[in-house]
Order: structure tokens, then C-alpha cells, then sequence
């Protein structure tokens, strides 16, 4: 009888420890993180001509859950948010950690930080779980949005520490159906509403007779005031 891979490597210990390489080249416990991210809920975020948004999905309907503590996306500065997708709790960490580095580079060069100077400090600390024993990474992906002077700039990062710039992107559950639709629908001109409406109407499309809007909310930034505006449920079709 053949055994599969997966079943090899954990009979043999490759994936007790994340800094042992599997015979093909892998790092089984930071693949296993992978397939965290994939199971938590989504995000979208875009770049548009007159700012930028996250809408995620938080999937959270229980009426006894005061709906505020179930935000999905974070005020990392008063030019930056953030949502994640995979353990929230290890997303926590990370997000107390941005905002932390956010603050200190305010009082250190009384300026705001560059979104990028932020991904980047938390890929770094990303990558660390991924190389030093008596740890696991970090189960989470984040995704980045913010204002570098005028320019609007989104940055996702996975769970290994890489990082890249996006003008539209998706994480979490169905992150790959999504970013498809993204290639499709996706153009440089579109403003912040018309955006919006496009990634709820691929949520629409892909969740189905699942989909709730009052599962949903959108924070965005608009150049002309650069304020951290937020909005859910009924209200994202209203904007």
C-alpha cells in the first residue's frame, strides 16, 4: 500500500519542529500555517484613484457577541489599517506590534511612519518563527493599507515573512477564486465606492446563498481628508 507523502514526513519528524527542512525543500510546520490562513475569514483590499478600503467578511452572526469586539480590521495608525486572516490571536500580537512601531517612529521623527517600514518590521518578526526552535510561526496573514505622503500603497504579508506591494489583493478562505475575480474586475481608475461595490458583489458571487451583509465591514481612506472612515452591514450598500 502507498503512503503519501504528508504521512511520511510525520512519520519521520519533518513536521515537529519548524526549523527542519523536509526532504523536497519544505518547511511542513510553516505549510501547516499556510493552510491556517486559508481557513480564516476573508479580506479584500484595493488601491483606487481617490484612496484605498479593506472590506472583510467577520464572519460572526451570534447575537450574544457585542458586535464591536468582532472587528476584523485595525486602525494601525490614523493613516494605516490592517485586517489578518488565520488565529486571530497571533494576528493580535502583530497588530499591538505595528502600532507600537507606529507611535515610536512619531515620537522619534515627529512624522508618520511609511506603511512599508511597518510590513516590513512585522515580516521580520514573521520570519523569526519560521527559523528558531521552541516556537511556531505565526498563524496569520496580514494585509496593509495606508498612506505613504499621497501615494496609497496595500501590502499583504504570509505566514513565512514575505511581502509584496498589491493594487488589489485577497486573503483568507478563497483568497486564490478571489484575487481570479480581482484580474477580471479589477482597473487603476476605480474610486473608493465603485471599488467597494466590486468586491462585495465577488463576496456576493462566491459565498452564495451564505453571503449576509451584516457579516461585513469596510474601513477606507479617501485622499482628500486621509481619515480612517468605517462602516457595516447595510450601510456598505447605502455608501
Amino acid at each position: 500500500m502507498d503512503i503519501s507523502s504528508d504521512m511520511q514526513h510525520q512519520a519521520m519528524g519533518y513536521d515537529r519542529t519548524a526549523t527542519m527542512f523536509s526532504p523536497e525543500g519544505t518547511i511542513l510546520q510553516v505549510e501547516y500555517a499556510q493552510k491556517t490562513v486559508r481557513l480564516g475569514s476573508s479580506s479584500i483590499g484595493m488601491v483606487c484613484s481617490d484612496g484605498l478600503f479593506i472590506l472583510a467578511d467577520k464572519r460572526s452572526d451570534d447575537k450574544l457577541v457585542v458586535s464591536r469586539t468582532a472587528n476584523k480590521i485595525f486602525e494601525i495608525d490614523s493613516h494605516i489599517i490592517a485586517s489578518a486572516a488565520g488565529i486571530v490571536s497571533d494576528a493580535r500580537v502583530l497588530i499591538e506590534k505595528a502600532q507600537l512601531i507606529s507611535q515610536q517612529h512619531r515620537i522619534t521623527y515627529d512624522s508618520p511612519i511609511e506603511p512599508e517600514l511597518v510590513v516590513k518590521e512585522i515580516s521580520n518578526i514573521k520570519q523569526q518563527f519560521t527559523q528558531y526552535g521552541g516556537a511556531r510561526p505565526f498563524g496569520v496573514s496580514m494585509m496593509t493599507a495606508g498612506f505613504n505622503g499621497d501615494k496609497t500603497e496595500l501590502y499583504v504579508s504570509d505566514v513565512t515573512g514575505n511581502y509584496f506591494s498589491y493594487y488589489a489583493n485577497a486573503i483568507g478562505e478563497n483568497d486564490e477564486k478571489i484575487k481570479e475575480k480581482l484580474r477580471e474586475k479589477y482597473k487603476r481608475d476605480l474610486t473608493v465606492k465603485k471599488g467597494a461595490k466590486i468586491a462585495l458583489d465577488i463576496f456576493k458571487e462566491i459565498q452564495g446563498g451564505k453571503f449576509d451583509i451584516n457579516r461585513f465591514e469596510l474601513a477606507y481612506i479617501e485622499t482628500k481628508d486621509k481619515k480612517i472612515m468605517r462602516i457595516d452591514g447595510e450601510n456598505i450598500k447605502n455608501f
